[in-house]
Order: structure tokens, then C-alpha cells, then sequence
């Protein structure tokens, strides 16, 4: 067994003879065997290791077996340690309920059967290495999920610069030399018809290529900040879509906020407003921003159908890719996210934890 899948198993007894015995028969197990002769030096092993099996004695001086496991269940971190007790003495029907009720995942009496022992020791350090790994897999996970977020950012950032930068330069090209064929006096009635038309239809791409740009990436969000991409945002889908959108922002002069918590909020928005638009047939929707006590609240309703049961709940198997994305958004700031199905309509509320505001250059 290599050092990185070994787990740590503490044995407790005031008698170091037991504790050798114990020893013995674990060693096969390949783990990380820490010895204690009391219930405190046990306590700081406790605190300075990442105990997987706690193997100890009923009766101690000083701090017995019932009351260190009391201490152990009351730290977050050993809630749910396995703690198994040895007892040649305590070993009434009332004595294994109080071990039970202090959290013991086991009882065993005096003398111990060694190949029972290892068993027992074994499962419950196997459960914890896997729990282990388990931890470190949803770690990697959550880190790959925030670079896709990333880099999505990223991409819509660089797409939305070269449509503008770009094409959007080539299209203003091509409709100055449509303006300048439609200004010339010997065109045919027929062909001046055409030249308008080709200019009009130029300016209706331009204007397609640039909303388009700016929904990928808005650069007012980058500019002068999240109050007014908002606004650009609502008050265009409000035409596009003829949903009567209204916006609200607390306080009102509304401070900058860390660039990556602003793109945040943004995507929070344009994601919950585009569900509405797409899914929900609703006439009006309300967004309200608020800025208290280091946390910013973002709360999106509308007077739709509402969502599914599955959708509120939060449950994988219920989300799109859109909801899902708005989860692990807020999740990596340590916010939260709550979906809740009115009568009528739905109401999205994220709320997200942020540095004290400073001031950003430009504001």
C-alpha cells in the first residue's frame, strides 16, 4: 500500500501493554498505527492528524472512553470518524447503549479476536481512504468546472472582439462603398433601388454583428461597470422579446465590484432572463441587485408557468446546461443559489459573498 493511500487509525488505552497487543494485530493492515495512552494525549493527535479509526478503551483515568468520544463527535471535523470501543468491564446492555448513543460504530468485549478486530478496523478504514479519494476527485472536479467557466469567458471575450474588431470593421467598409454607388447620379432608377436596399441590408448586419458582440461580452461591464451592462442588457431583451423587464439596484450608486463577481452577476441575470424569455411565457419580470453587508443578492421573478418540481430542487437530472452553470458560478464563491416555483411564475435568487468593495480605476 502506497504512503498517499494509507489512512491514520488511533488506539487509546491507559494500558501500553493493550496497546502493543492492538499493534500486532493491526500491522497487516499496512495503515498508519498512532498510539495514545490517555484521553488527552488522544485529543492532540486528534487535532494535529486526519484520524480515520478511533480503537479505544471504556475504562481511563481521568477522561474514560464515553466522554472522549463525546469531545470527538463535537468537532466538525470528527463527526463522522468511526469510533470503535474495547471494553472487558462496561459491557452491559445499558453500557453498549451509551456507546452507541456517543456515537460507537462498534462494541467489542475483552478478549478480542484478532481476525474480528482486523476485520472490523479494516472495513472502516477502507470506507474512510475511499471517502478520501472521493473528496479529492469532487476538489479536481470543481476545479476543471471553474476553468470550462473560464475559458468560456474567455472565448466569448475573444469572439465578441473579433465580430466587432473584425467583421464589424468590414461590414462598416462595405456600407461606405454601398452609400458612395447609391450617391452616384447616373444609376438607373432600378439600380439606385437595389444600391439602398444593399446599403440597408449592410446596416441591419452591422447592427445584428453588434448586438450579437456585445451579448457575447458586453464591454460596458469591462468599461464602466455591472449597473449599466444590466440596464443595456434589460432594455434590450425588453425590445427583443416585448416582456416588460424592469430593473432595480441597491443602493443606487452602486459601487464597482471584483471584475470576475461582476461577470458573475451578469451571466446570473442574462441566463435567468433568457430562461424566461425561452420557456416560461411570462408577460412581465423584475431583477433586483442589492449590495449589504458584503454580499451581493441578485433576485430574478417572473409571471410565467413556472419550472418543474426536479428544476426547484435543484437536482442534476433536472437542469439544463444553463441552471447548472449558474449553480457552479455562485458555488465557487461560496454563495448559494435557490430556485422557487411561484403561483404564478418563478423566482431565481443567488447570493454571493464579496471582498469589502474598493474602488476600481474608471469608476
Amino acid at each position: 500500500m502506497s504512503n498517499t493511500h494509507k489512512v491514520n487509525i488511533l488506539m487509546v488505552d491507559d494500558q501500553p501493554s493493550k496497546l502493543m497487543s492492538y499493534e500486532a494485530i493491526l500491522s497487516d493492515l499496512g495503515d498508519n498505527l498512532i498510539k495514545a495512552t490517555s484521553g488527552r494525549e488522544a485529543l492532540e493527535h486528534l487535532l494535529k492528524s486526519d484520524i480515520a479509526v478511533v480503537l479505544m478503551d471504556v475504562s481511563m483515568p481521568e477522561l474514560d472512553g464515553f466522554e472522549l468520544a463525546e469531545m470527538i463527535r463535537q468537532h466538525p471535523r470528527y463527526q463522522n470518524t468511526a469510533i470503535i470501543f474495547i471494553s472487558a468491564i462496561h459491557m452491559s446492555d445499558i453500557d453498549r447503549l451509551r456507546g452507541y448513543a456517543q456515537g460507537a460504530v462498534d462494541y467489542i468485549s475483552v478478549p478480542v479476536v484478532p481476525e474480528l478486530l482486523r476485520a472490523k478496523v479494516s472495513v472502516f478504514a477502507e470506507l474512510h481512504r475511499r471517502t478520501r479519494q472521493l473528496g479529492a476527485l469532487n476538489d479536481e472536479l470543481r476545479v476543471l468546472s471553474q476553468k470550462l467557466i473560464n475559458m468560456q469567458d474567455e472565448e466569448r471575450r475573444r469572439i465578441a472582439r473579433e465580430l466587432h474588431d473584425s467583421l464589424g470593421q468590414e461590414l462598416s467598409a462595405v456600407k461606405m462603398m454601398s452609400d458612395s454607388i447609391c450617391a452616384d447620379t447616373g444609376l438607373t432608377p432600378s439600380s439606385k433601388k437595389s444600391a439602398l436596399e444593399m446599403s440597408s441590408l449592410v446596416d441591419h448586419a452591422i447592427q445584428q454583428v453588434r448586438s450579437i458582440s456585445y451579448l457575447l461580452h458586453p464591454p460596458l461591464l469591462d468599461e464602466i461597470g455591472l449597473p449599466s451592462a444590466l440596464e443595456w442588457y434589460v432594455e434590450g431583451l425588453t425590445k427583443r422579446s416585448g416582456i416588460d423587464i424592469s430593473i432595480c439596484l441597491d443602493p443606487p450608486e452602486f459601487p464597482r465590484l471584483a471584475p470576475e463577481v461582476e461577470v458573475t452577476v451578469f451571466r446570473i441575470v442574462q441566463e435567468a432572463l433568457t430562461n424566461v424569455f425561452r420557456h416560461s411565457e411570462a408577460h412581465r419580470a423584475e431583477v433586483t441587485v442589492t449590495l449589504r453587508d458584503s454580499e451581493v443578492r441578485t433576485r430574478i421573478c417572473d409571471d410565467g408557468k413556472g419550472i418543474e418540481p426536479l428544476v426547484s430542487e435543484l437536482q442534476p437530472q433536472g437542469l439544463g446546461v444553463g441552471i447548472a452553470g449558474m449553480k457552479q458560478r455562485v458555488k465557487e464563491f461560496g454563495g448559494t443559489l435557490k430556485l422557487v416555483r411561484n403561483d404564478p411564475g418563478t423566482t431565481v435568487e443567488a447570493s454571493i459573498p464579496v471582498a469589502p468593495v474598493v474602488a476600481r480605476a474608471g469608476t
